[in-house]
C-alpha cells in the first residue's frame, strides 16, 4: 500500500481532471453546485483528518527530539543552524520571484478587468508587537484546538527542555510521548488510505467549477509561476548536493516523492507533514533532528509560498498598471520576509499576507480578486515546493551536525 500509494494518488489527479473537464461542459450550472458541494464533504473531512493528526504529532516529535539532544548547548546550535538556513532560503526564494514576474511580465497588457471593492479576504495590520505577543500561546489546548503550529512549537520548546533537565524523573514521561509518537504515525497510515479518494474529489470539483479555461487566460502567469517553482527545486537541491552530495540528494528527492505528490494534490502541506517526516527518517535523518527542524519549517520556511507573494504582488501592481521603483520592490521583498513568518496557520494565509503587502505599497486590495479563481492551481505548487524547501532543510542540518546516516 505504502508504495502504490503515490501512483494512486497520481492516477486520482487524472481521474479528477477528466471528471471534471465533464461534468463543466455536460451538466448546467445548477447542478454543477450541489456535485461540487458534495465533493467538498469528502475533502473537508480528509483535510479535517489530517489537522487532527498534526498537532499532538508535531508536539510529540518535538518533545522527543529535544529531550534526546542531551543538553542546551545542541538546541542552540541546532536552532541556530536551522534559522540561518530559513533567511537564507527566504530571501532566495522571495527574490526569485521578483525577478521572474519582472522578466515575464505576465500582468503588463493582460486585458483583464480590474476588479473594484472589496476583495473579501481578511486582512490585519503588520505589527512587531502582533507578531511577538502571539508567538506565545494563552493555553497550549487553545493552540492545539486551532493548530497554531507556531505555538505549539514555542509550548514545545519550553516542554522538551525542561523534560532533559529532569533527568531520570522525566523517563517514564518522555517514554509515553515516545509511544504517543509511534501511536500517531500509525494513525497517520489509516488516515493516508482515503488520500486518493480526497484528492479525486478535489481535483474533480476545481475543474467543474472553472473548466479549463481558466488555465488559459492566465496561461503567462501561471507558466511562469510554475518555472519559477522549477528553478527553485533546482537550486534548493543544488544547494543540497552542495552539501551532502550529488547521489544524496538525487536520493532525497525519491525519498520525499510520495508527500510531494500527496501535498501537490491536496493543495495542502499540512497534510504532507507525517509522511515527510517518515519519509526523511527512513532516508537517514535522525529523529531527533526531523521532529525540530520540519515543525520549524512549517513556521519559518515556506519556500513556494513566499515566492508566489512576491510573484503575485508584482503581478497585481502590472495588471494595474502602477510602477513599482526598485527601492520598493526590495521594501516588499524585507515586509514579505518578516509577514510571512507573523501569519503562519492562518486559513489561505498566502493571500492574507499579499493583501496586507499590497496596502502597504498603495495597491488596492481588490486586485486579490484578479488571482483568487486559479489560487488553487497555484496552490497545489507552493504546497509541494514547501515540503521540498523543509525536506532539504532538515537534511542539510543533518548534515551540518555530523548526524546524517549515509
Amino acid at each position: 500500500m505504502e508504495k502504490r500509494l503515490a501512483w494512486m494518488i497520481l492516477g486520482a489527479v487524472g481521474l479528477g481532471l477528466v471528471a471534471g473537464g465533464l461534468i463543466f461542459t455536460f451538466l448546467p450550472a445548477s447542478q454543477v453546485a450541489t456535485v461540487t458541494d458534495n465533493l467538498s464533504i469528502i475533502t473537508d473531512i480528509f483535510l479535517r483528518l489530517i489537522k487532527m493528526i498534526i498537532a499532538p504529532l508535531v508536539f510529540a516529535t518535538l518533545v522527543t527530539g529535544i529531550a534526546h539532544m542531551g543538553d542546551s548547548r545542541s538546541l542552540g546550535r541546532i536552532g541556530l543552524r536551522t534559522m540561518l538556513w530559513f533567511v537564507g532560503a527566504s530571501a532566495v526564494s522571495i527574490s526569485l520571484g521578483l525577478i521572474l514576474v519582472n522578466l515575464f511580465q505576465p500582468g503588463v497588457d493582460s486585458g483583464f478587468a480590474l476588479p473594484t471593492g472589496d476583495s473579501g479576504i481578511e486582512t490585519r495590520e503588520f505589527t512587531y508587537k502582533s507578531f511577538l505577543t502571539e508567538l506565545v500561546p494563552t493555553s497550549i489546548v487553545d493552540a492545539m484546538a486551532s493548530n497554531q503550529i507556531l505555538q505549539i512549537v514555542i509550548f514545545s520548546l519550553f516542554f522538551g527542555v525542561a523534560l532533559a533537565a529532569s533527568g531520570k524523573v522525566g523517563e517514564p514521561l518522555l517514554k509515553g510521548i515516545e509511544s504517543l509518537v509511534d501511536i500517531m504515525l500509525r494513525i497517520t497510515n489509516y488516515v493516508m488510505r482515503f488520500a486518493p479518494i480526497a484528492v479525486f474529489a478535489a481535483v474533480t470539483s476545481v475543474i467543474a467549477s472553472n473548466g479549463f479555461g481558466v488555465l488559459a487566460a492566465y496561461g503567462l502567469f501561471i507558466g511562469g509561476f510554475y518555472v519559477g517553482l522549477l528553478i527553485l527545486w533546482l537550486l534548493l537541491f543544488a544547494t543540497g548536493a552542495l552539501v551532502f552530495g550529488l547521489a544524496n540528494s538525487v536520493d532525497l528527492a525519491r525519498a520525499v516523492k510520495e508527500p510531494l505528490v500527496l501535498a501537490f494534490s491536496t493543495a495542502s502541506s499540512e497534510a504532507a507533514y507525517p509522511k515527510t517526516l517518515s519519509a526523511l527518517e527512513q532516508y537517514g535523518v535522525p529523529r531527533r533532528v526531523a521532529s525540530f527542524v520540519l515543525p520549524l519549517g512549517y513556521s519559518f520556511n515556506l519556500d513556494g509560498s513566499m515566492m508566489y507573494c512576491s510573484f503575485a504582488i508584482l503581478f497585481i501592481a502590472q495588471a494595474y498598471g502602477i510602477e513599482l521603483s526598485v527601492l520598493e520592490q526590495i521594501t516588499a521583498l524585507l515586509l514579505l520576509m518578516v509577514t510571512s513568518k507573523g501569519m503562519a496557520g492562518v486559513p489561505r494565509a498566502s493571500l492574507v499576507v499579499i493583501a496586507s503587502t499590497l496596502g502597504f505599497l498603495g495597491i488596492p486590495e481588490a486586485g486579490l480578486l484578479l488571482i483568487l479563481g486559479i489560487d488553487q492551481f497555484l496552490d497545489m505548487g507552493r504546497s509541494a515546493t514547501n515540503v521540498v524547501g523543509n525536506a532539504v532543510a532538515t537534511t542539510v542540518v543533518a548534515r551540518w551536525e555530523g548526524d546524517l546516516k549515509r
